[in-house]
């Protein structure tokens, strides 16, 4: 676990990303446990309320689940669920601009594909 923080956003909002990231990637399986508020705010030399924000943002967007008295555990299907809203999230931040501007500019389908696939004319 090696996270850096930077200035430009919260820092419970970079550890939510960085956790989710280790999911998608497999770093924690679904139904396997994360490390716990206190073992993370210890490595990472940050404050335990900070953990918990970052632990409750995972938990609203349905990716953990809390187990009492056991801790917290990567819900099955999580991987799934952050590649749909990164698809969403890819599509509307650059693919929807994208399209707009060929449009502008009187691209068709073909021209946006070669250029996308590195053969532009």
């Amino acid at each position: 676990m090696n996270y850096t923080f930077k200035d430009d956003s919260p820092i419970f909002q970079q550890l939510a990303k960085a956790l989710e990231d280790d999911i998608f990637l497999g770093t924690y399986e679904e139904g396997t446990a994360i490390p716990s508020t206190t073992e993370l705010s210890v490595a990472l030399h940050i404050n335990p309320a900070t953990v918990l924000k970052a632990m409750n943002l995972l938990l609203d967007m349905d990716l953990l689940e809390k187990r009492r008295g056991i801790g917290m555990f990567v819900k099955d299907g999580a991987k799934e669920r952050i590649k749909e809203r990164r698809k969403k999230e890819f599509k509307e931040k650059y693919l929807s601009p994208l399209l707009e501007e060929a449009k502008r500019l009187g691209m068709d389908k073909k021209e946006i594909a070669l250029l996308i696939m590195g053969e532009e004319k």
